[in-house]
């Protein structure tokens, strides 16, 4: 609703939250039931303008939506240039029309205003080496808040689609276990106990239900 309701306003949806927390998917689910195509980049310290202007360049001439994903690793002194690129879609937008811009790296783009480009970006507040938008440019984006995973709800829905009768019992196991693996076990890099490694261990149980039904 948040994401839509910015888009009706012709600004960008900012998805933040821990990791796990299915920001980049909510976007990407977003875009697949409004049929548009959506261009995920991974963003790192090592962009500039330049390539972040081609990109946005692209996707405005294209009219397709575009999600940064870890947007606040990009440096601060290159998020204050992109500002105005971003402003610039959003105000294109804004007009309904096509219209040319020359911000992006000396060239002109013509705008498929009509075709709805949409910008997104994801973060991880409060990680270590991120930085914190510039006001002019957090301004462009409605923030969206992503709650941490219900483990249960989630292992007992996997458990019952792979076939377990026993899936609400088998679910308070494996919460259960990795609590306890998270709480009692050092924290090192190579120890992953988020939702993409309890999917992992569930789709592996049910690979193994296949193989042996009883």
């Amino acid at each position: 609703m948040t994401l839509t309701n910015a888009l009706n306003l012709c600004k960008g949806g900012a998805p933040q939250g821990p990791a796990g927390t299915g920001k980049t998917e909510t976007t990407k689910d977003l875009g697949k039931n409004l049929a548009v195509y959506v261009v995920i980049q991974n963003c790192s310290p090592e962009m500039d303008q330049n390539s972040l202007g081609t990109n946005f360049c692209g996707l405005a001439m294209e009219g397709a939506w575009g999600c940064f994903d870890e947007f606040n690793r990009i440096t601060l002194d290159v998020l204050s240039v992109i500002t105005t690129m971003i402003k610039d879609i959003l105000d294109s937008v804004k007009k309904g029309k096509n219209s040319n811009s020359s911000v992006y790296i000396g060239d002109s783009a013509g705008f498929d205003a009509e075709a709805g480009t949409g910008l997104f970006i994801t973060m991880n507040p409060g990680y270590a080496g991120r930085s914190e938008l510039p006001d002019n440019l957090a301004s462009l984006f409605r923030p969206v808040a992503m709650m941490l995973p219900d483990f249960g709800a989630i292992s007992k829905n996997i458990l019952m689609s792979k076939g377990f009768q026993k899936n609400e019992e088998l679910s308070k196991k494996i919460v259960s276990v990795y609590d306890l693996m998270q709480r009692q076990l050092s924290r090192q890099d190579f120890y992953d106990f988020s939702t993409r490694a309890v999917k992992s261990c569930l789709l592996a149980c049910g690979s193994l239900k296949r193989k042996e039904p009883n």
